[in-house]
């Protein structure tokens, strides 16, 4: 890694959830990857990266509470590539039926709706991803998230709550319905379930968004 961190990834670490099973699946496929707990750490990052696992609410509390809110929206507005992860993904919609009331990060116009009744929630399995279209892709296009990834590949899951389907849907699941799995808006990327307990798919999806921050060579801006 370079003297003002070029080519680094942080993953935000705001005090809720094991967020180091994310940061260590990155530095698995070789990403040079490292938690942030302070907004200015963000800064200089090439990537960043957005776990998340409990309730909505208490997430984005945590979130803003720590000031790594606005320091992911500020990664957003530069452009910098940005991955959600399950509650991750979530936080990135405008807002959610699980805590009424609490705004997301409305990066993603979506509100998360609650899984389909008649099965058990959470849904705590491995299941197959379905591939979507994304914005601007031909019908049968796959997502750069999902290059090189097998149709029907199995992807583990922990949740009760889902993002609605838009058109950024890349990736679907069967779960007592179609469920939203990954969502694709440029170099914003979200996935509902956790890749870095998918095994090989899921590194393949870190591997892809490793690449895309390589590729991209954009950074947050340091404060002046």
């Amino acid at each position: 890694m370079s003297p003002d961190g070029r080519g680094r990834i942080v993953v935000l670490d705001y005090g809720i959830g094991n967020l180091r099973s994310a940061e260590k699946g990155l530095q698995h496929v070789d990403a040079d990857a490292r938690l942030a707990t302070d907004p200015r750490d963000v800064a200089g990052a090439a990537g960043v990266v957005l776990p998340g696992v409990g309730a909505f609410g208490p997430c984005m509390a945590a979130l803003r509470r720590t000031g790594l809110a606005d320091a992911a929206l500020g990664a957003i507005n530069a452009g910098v590539p940005f991955l959600g992860i399950c509650v991750g993904l979530q936080m990135l919609c405008t807002s959610s039926a699980e805590t009424p009331g609490a705004a997301g990060l409305g990066v993603i116009d979506a509100t998360v709706v609650p899984l389909p009744e008649g099965v058990k929630h959470p849904q705590m399995q491995w299941n197959k991803l379905v591939a979507r279209s994304g914005p601007g892709q031909e019908s049968g296009s796959r997502s750069r998230m999902l290059a090189g990834i097998p149709e029907g590949s199995w992807m583990y899951f922990v949740h009760s709550f889902a993002p609605e389907i838009t058109g950024e849907t890349v990736a679907v699941c069967d779960y007592g319905g179609t469920v939203c799995a990954a969502v694709e808006r440029g170099v914003v990327w979200g996935t509902q379930f956790h890749p870095e307990k998918s095994g090989r798919p899921g590194l393949a999806v870190l591997a892809n968004f490793r690449d895309l921050v390589e590729e991209q060579g954009t950074s947050v801006p340091r404060a002046s």
